[in-house]
This record gives C-alpha cells, structure tokens and sequence, in this order.
C-alpha cells in the first residue's frame, strides 16, 4: 500500500533534517542528490522545514551560479537546549549544549559523602541551572522555546527500570540520586528527563563516537569506580526483563574471598577489578597512586603509568596482574554472548590503553574458543557524558522534527 502525501511528507522532511545533522549545511542541489528526491519535492521540503524554523539559510555555497541551489540550510542550532549529568557516588558533571550538540558550557562540582539527601540534590539541581544560565539558556519554566532547555539526560549508576525509566534503589548508592530526576522535573517543568544506566550510556557513545564505531554488537566492559558491562547486540543495547543486563559486578570470580549477595557486590568481580581493588593492587607492584584531585577513579593514574612504560619491570607485573583479573569478566559475557569484541570502557579501560587490551585478548583466547577483538576505550570517563548528551538530542530531534510533517502545506505552483 503506498505511503499518503502527508507520510511521504514526514519521511521526506526527516531524511532531510537527519543529513543535515549527519553532514552539516547543504544546498538544495545537493539534498536531491542525497536524498534521491526531485527537484520540486526538496524544494517543497524546504520551504516546510524553513517556516516550522527548523532549518535557515547559513550561507552559501561558492558556487559561481547563484540561486536558490547555491543557498546553504542547517538546522537552527538554537531552537532548542540540551543538558547531560553524569551521576558519581562523589560527585556530578553538567555539560549544556545546541540541538546541534556543540557543547555551550560545562561544569562539575564534588559532593561529599556526608553530605545530606537534601543538599546533596540541591547542590546538583544548582550547578544544573547555573550551567544553564552560562549557556543562555532558561532553566525554569519561562522562556521562548528556543532557549529553555528541551531534553535533560541523567546518567547515573544503579539499574533502570525499563517499564517506568526510574531509578531503583540499589544498596551502595547514595540516596540522592534517586531523588534527583524527581527534583530535576520539579525545577525544570518544561523539559523532558530521561535517566539511564551509565554504563549503557558508555557504550552508546562509543559506538557512536568510539572505539565500537565499525561494531553492531559488541560489550562493553566499564571499568571504573565500580564495575558494569552493557550489551549491544546487531545494533540494539539490551537492558533485560528488569533493566539489569551487565550488572557484572556481582558476578561470582576466583580470586575473592566470599561470594556476592543479593544486596552486595563484595566478592564478585567488583572485588577484583574496581578502582579500590586496582588502587590496592598497584600499591602491591610498587606503582604510586600519582595524580591530582577529581571525579574520577584515582586507580586510572597508576595503570596510565604502567601502560605508559609497560616493558619496565613493575609495570609489566602489574598489568598482567590486572589482565588476569579484567579476563575473567571479559571472558565470561564472551561466553554467554559472543560478541566478538569487547570494549574495555570507564577511566581505567582508557588508562589501560593498548597495553591492557592486548593482555586482556590473550588471556581470552586461552580461555574461549570464540575470537573476540578487544579494544581500549577511546572515550573513558567521558564517555558517559557524552552518552547522555547523544540520548538528549535523539530525543529532542525525534519530537522537533515531527511536527514538520503535520504543518499546513500548499502544492507549489
């Protein structure tokens, strides 16, 4: 059955805003050779999308003809703000950026462990609308459309629930953070707040803008404060019945002195390869913790310096240490999944480098038949910044860009 005008319509005008996100300001000669479309159909597209003030002329395109093909169009950056938290247990980061997601201002600020439930989400809602405020952008519920902010995504550590997109209370984590989406909805009643996973969100952006961009299935292993993994499969992230899929931590490992339970991870893989863990095995090899103040894992300095000079005696002992160690996680989702490569995400991953990574893979190998590649985080820590940020502008773009379809419309002519 063929599509009606009005649908043909919407898909139209979504390619079309979807390249422009894609490759940035094109003329109109060069959406009808994209596109497939005629001439007629990217011209009507146009002029639709130019009066919804989706896209505007940004100039030309040194074409020595002139016209309306030597016009370039863009999306109005500005026609809507986007803000991405990346949740710690000792602290949050902010970044506020376009619908493009050019990054206008970003900020992150420490919150300490005695901190109170109360203040400890005052403090976070604050550097919220602060960040806001120096992106020019209105954080409350007033403001032209364009400069309030849309889409707000949370990342944050713990599960999901995928039926309500609530975080649950998880044993560990500080209470304020499952008090902040709520507090966050209160103070911005105008946007939308999506919280997810950290881990998910990593993975997201790596393959996105990462080490997994050539990967539709892939797992990426966080490596960080704490321990997580997050399942990709033919370009779709699995989250599982309850939202737990990668909660790996708690996943049973030699080498430990007890077994997880229900309600902590102590024992489980987290025991071996989280910062804590790390930091006490570099102290072991004699690597000094190094580094300066932060948000994040101080275990990412000393693997940084092995990995730097990973021939060195101390620093060859120790990352194969921590490569026996990463192994077992590693090699357990590539026996259950195989996803053929694994992402060693989070801040140590990072750290790691190529180093880790080639001792992890062997060790793999040794212990699965599957080939697995497995690759260092382009991304680290940023990476679930950046994945909060990618989920806000998806989900500001899939509501902006539909009502382009649904606009009054004359044929030409």
């Amino acid at each position: 059955m063929p599509a009606s005008p009005s649908t043909a319509r919407a898909i139209n005008d979504r390619s079309a805003l979807r390249l422009l996100q894609q490759e940035g300001p094109l003329t109109a000669g060069q959406l009808k050779q994209l596109t497939g479309l005629s001439r007629p159909t990217v011209a009507d597209l146009v002029e639709r999308l130019t009066v919804s003030g989706l896209i505007t002329v940004v100039g030309e395109s040194g074409e020595q003809r002139r016209g309306p093909n030597a016009r370039l169009y863009g999306i109005v950056a500005d026609r809507a703000h986007l803000a991405a938290l990346d949740v710690r247990t000792d602290g949050v980061s902010v970044t506020v950026s376009d619908l493009l997601g050019r990054e206008l201002a970003a900020a992150s600020a420490p919150i300490r462990g005695e901190t109170g439930t109360g203040p400890a989400v005052e403090q976070a809602v604050a550097l919220v609308e602060r960040v806001a405020r120096t992106a020019g952008a209105a954080h409350g519920g007033h403001g032209r459309a364009g400069n309030r902010l849309h889409t707000v995504g949370v990342g944050a550590p713990g599960l999901v629930d995928p039926v309500t997109g609530e975080l649950r209370d998880s044993t560990g984590l500080p209470a304020w953070h499952r008090r902040l989406a709520a507090a966050l909805q209160e103070r911005l009643p105008r946007a939308r707040v999506i919280v997810e996973n950290e881990t998910n969100l990593a993975a997201l952006a790596e393959q996105r803008d990462g080490a997994a961009r050539d990967r539709d299935t892939f797992v990426l292993l966080w490596l960080g404060h704490g321990t997580g993994a997050a399942v990709v499969l033919e370009g779709t992230l699995r989250r599982g019945a309850s939202g737990g899929t990668g909660e790996i931590g708690f996943l049973p490992v030699p080498g430990t002195a007890c077994l997880p339970s229900a309600t902590d991870c102590a024992g489980g893989f987290h025991s071996l390869a989280a910062s804590a863990a790390v930091a006490e095995l570099a102290r072991a090899h004699g690597l000094a913790r190094g580094g300066g103040p932060g948000l994040g894992p101080a275990a990412a300095e000393p693997v940084r310096q092995a990995a730097a000079a990973p021939d060195s005696a101390g620093a060859a002992a120790f990352l194969d240490a921590l490569a026996d160690r990463v192994a077992l996680g590693a090699a357990s989702a590539v026996a259950v999944l195989d996803p053929g490569c694994v992402v060693l995400g989070g801040e140590i991953g990072q750290a790691g480098g190529d180093a880790l990574a080639a001792r992890v893979a062997r060790r793999v190998a040794r212990m699965s038949p599957l080939p697995t590649e497995v690759r260092a985080s382009a991304l680290g820590g940023a990476a679930v910044l950046r994945g909060a940020l990618l989920t806000a502008r998806d989900r500001a773009q899939d509501e902006l860009f539909a009502p382009a379809a649904h606009l009054p419309w004359q044929p030409r002519g």
